[in-house]
């Protein structure tokens, strides 16, 4: 049976490098190099989550706040 890993990740676009820090609270933040447009700060959240994680981009799904600062992610390992 496949186990979940459920991020809160609050996303700084348009920054000068892409990153992902782990917060004392147990939440995450990333810094994107992609603009807020047209689902891209998004689709590269996922890629970096999925590089954190280790797994393919295809087992990160956006759970929530599509169009939020703040996202909630599910990683299925």
């Amino acid at each position: 049976m496949a186990s979940e890993i459920k991020y809160s990740v609050k996303v700084k676009p348009n920054s000068s490098q892409s990153r992902l820090e782990k917060q004392e609270d147990g939440s995450w933040v990333a810094w994107l190099k992609s603009p807020p447009v047209e689902g891209k700060a998004n689709k590269e959240l996922l890629a970096l989550v999925a590089k954190e994680a280790r797994v393919p981009k295809s087992r990160v799904v956006l759970a929530g706040g599509g169009k939020s600062r703040i996202k909630r992610l599910r990683v299925v390992i």
